[in-house]
């Protein structure tokens, strides 16, 4: 297991791993996020170790709340912290364009865990470009050990430039290993102090004018510190040129042979002058990067004015691709431009042909019930299901198909009451708890307020589950000294008007399936809170129950109904039986809760 709080040595390092490392080595005072991944484990190691490093953290509502505390430190003189996956920064992106306008008095990172590919996000957009849109400096490490050493160089840009420092990572450098240096161990402030000074961070009209100017002064600066960082430098020699950044420097590295390498680190704003020296005098220029030409737009653009000739090759050229991230593979697409013998030598074809595992929710995951019961109460009404972010999302795929709409956090609960306005369908919006204490409250607010009907169904599993089981405000903090009481969420929806709240355990299908007959006859706003410990989050903590389920099969008459309403992957159809495997039965009774013989029965 890794000991991040060594003093010295090597370590076989996780990229969350080596950037928490990174932030004990810089002497972090205060960090904070909303979970996501690929960034969620930098959170899981936090809230152990935080405050043995002598560092505050805090998972907070939201990114947009997590960004502003964040913000608050490194105002107070304190090096600070804030990190997300890459939609979170849409979220916090509100806070964080006028902070540019303000500047810090301390250190600021904002981490943004961008996910090419998509592998656990609803698209793959390319958050480089926040640093153009909000005149921020930003750098990106290529592999464990650089994110590591990174962090520490992107708080010296950070306090040079008196800026926060967008600090890109992708989702091979999150989840990579690699073997990590360490360095000496910094010493945080503690506590800072905010000195007042109205026109800096007070950006009304008048002042956000003057701090503009001082922004885009600011930017003149760090540009002169792109030129001179060693973040930036050239790799190799050749008449062929590669600019790249990244991991796909590591693709490059390793897989193309005789070129001369421009790497870049520091990659806003860019090293103009080493960038226009580089490319003079080349045959030509390949620029490697995954996502958008967000380089090799600018790289076209330096070479145009500074009357350079040499050919630019890349994305617009249709070589390399647009969408996904890069593999060995994709590197083909220059092959006519550059050697890639190793490439071909040591990827051979493979004939293993591995099984599809589409993803699915766990056995005995309470939502199956919730899911079953919203079903069978709604038969042949016509409903919209407005689902969210989290585990619930793989309702959309059969028995349940409970996905018809899914934008953002908190956003299928908002997209209802537009449903409710705009047709005369029932729409169910399907909410976590966690997601609904970052997102979800303003939506039900917003249904009450323009008298939206519409079915919020907050599936409350006690945790932030999909990310790793972190807690969340419905849980209470339980970390770094700080003890907070769970917010009652039956209350708090009471609390603010809502008249029809039914409070239900999923595992009774048919007691949830009552309350959903209720809140669909109920002409209003209606709530269904469905809650029932994810049995992942109860295993971990040893709390899990030894039960499980068995089929009598002289009462079993073959009906299905439990296959076609609760589908757990534990129910197996063995000829025209139906089994239970007992290695993946936890034993929570949906399935026999739903058998209309009693065929199942729970054993203890």
């Amino acid at each position: 297991m890794s000991d991040l709080l060594a003093k010295e040595g090597k370590q076989l390092l996780l990229g969350n791993e080596a950037i928490v490392r990174g932030l004990f080595e810089a002497g972090v005072d205060f960090a904070s996020t909303y979970p996501g991944t690929p960034s969620s484990e930098i959170g899981n190691l936090l809230e152990k170790l935080a405050s043995d490093a002598g560092m505050y953290f805090e998972f907070s509502t939201n990114e947009k709340v997590a960004m502003e505390v964040s913000a608050a430190a490194a105002s107070s003189g304190l090096k600070s912290f804030v990190f997300m996956k890459h939609v979170g920064l849409n979220v916090a992106a509100d806070p964080m364009m006028t902070l540019a306008y303000s500047g810090v008095t301390g250190g600021m990172l904002i981490l943004t865990a961008d996910d090419p590919s998509a592998h656990s996000s609803q698209n793959e957009q390319d958050n480089r470009y926040y640093s153009q849109l909000g005149l921020l400096p930003m750098v990106e490490p290529s592999t464990p050990a650089e994110a590591k050493d990174m962090v520490k160089a992107a708080y010296g840009i950070s306090c040079e430039s008196s800026l926060p420092v967008l600090f890109r990572t992708t989702t091979r450098v999150n989840h990579a290993r690699g073997v990590v240096d360490l360095g000496e161990l910094g010493t945080p402030k503690g506590k800072g102090h905010f000195d007042r000074d109205v026109v800096r961070f007070v950006n009304i009209p008048a002042h956000a004018r003057v701090n503009r100017k001082r922004l885009l002064e600011l930017m003149k600066k760090a540009q002169q510190l792109s030129e001179e960082s060693p973040l930036n430098y050239v790799d190799g020699e050749g008449d062929i040129g590669i600019i790249t950044s990244g991991v796909s420097y590591t693709y490059v590295k390793e897989f193309v042979k005789g070129v001369s390498i421009l790497k870049l680190g520091f990659t806003n704003p860019l090293p103009e002058r080493k960038i226009a020296e580089f490319v003079k005098g080349k045959k030509y220029v390949i620029v490697v990067e995954e996502l958008e030409p967000f380089l090799e737009d600018q790289v076209l653009r330096i070479c145009a004015q500074n009357s350079i000739g040499v050919p630019v090759y890349g994305k617009r050229t249709g070589h390399l691709p647009y969408a996904w991230e890069f593999n060995p593979k994709t590197l083909e697409g220059v092959a006519e431009l550059v050697d890639l013998q190793r490439f071909r030598e040591s990827m051979p074809a493979t004939q293993v042909k591995l099984p599809s595992r589409p993803p699915t929710l766990c056995a005995g995951c309470p939502h199956r019930g919730m899911y079953a019961a919203t079903k069978k109460a709604v038969g042949s009404k016509d409903v919209i299901y407005c689902s969210d972010i989290g585990c619930y999302t793989l309702g959309v795929a059969p028995p349940f198909q409970t996905a018809d709409f899914i934008i953002c956090m908190g956003g299928g609960a908002g997209a209802a009451g537009g449903f409710a306005a705009a047709t005369d369908q029932t729409p169910i919006a399907f909410i976590g708890d966690s997601t609904f204490f970052h997102a979800g409250v303003p939506a039900l607010v917003n249904a009450l307020f323009n008298d939206h009907k519409i079915i919020m169904v907050i599936l409350d599993n006690r945790t932030t589950a999909m990310t790793g089981h972190q807690p969340n405000p419905g849980t209470g903090r339980e970390f770094g000294g700080i003890q907070t009481e769970p917010i009652d969420i039956e209350k708090l929806v009471r609390g603010i008007g809502v008249k029809y709240v039914e409070e239900v355990d999923p595992y009774d299908v048919k007691a949830a399936t009552k309350a959903m007959k209720g809140a669909l006859e109920h002409d209003g706003v209606a709530v269904i809170i469905s809650k029932c410990p994810c049995p992942l989050e109860l295993k971990k903590r040893k709390m899990l129950e030894a039960k499980r389920c068995e089929v009598d099969q002289s009462k079993c008459i073959q009906c299905y109904t439990c296959l076609k309403m609760i589908a757990c992957p534990s129910l197996i159809k063995k000829g025209e039986s139906v089994e239970v495997d007992s290695t993946q039965c936890i034993g929570c009774g949906m399935c026999a809760n739903v058998c209309p013989k009693n065929a199942i029965e729970v054993k203890r």
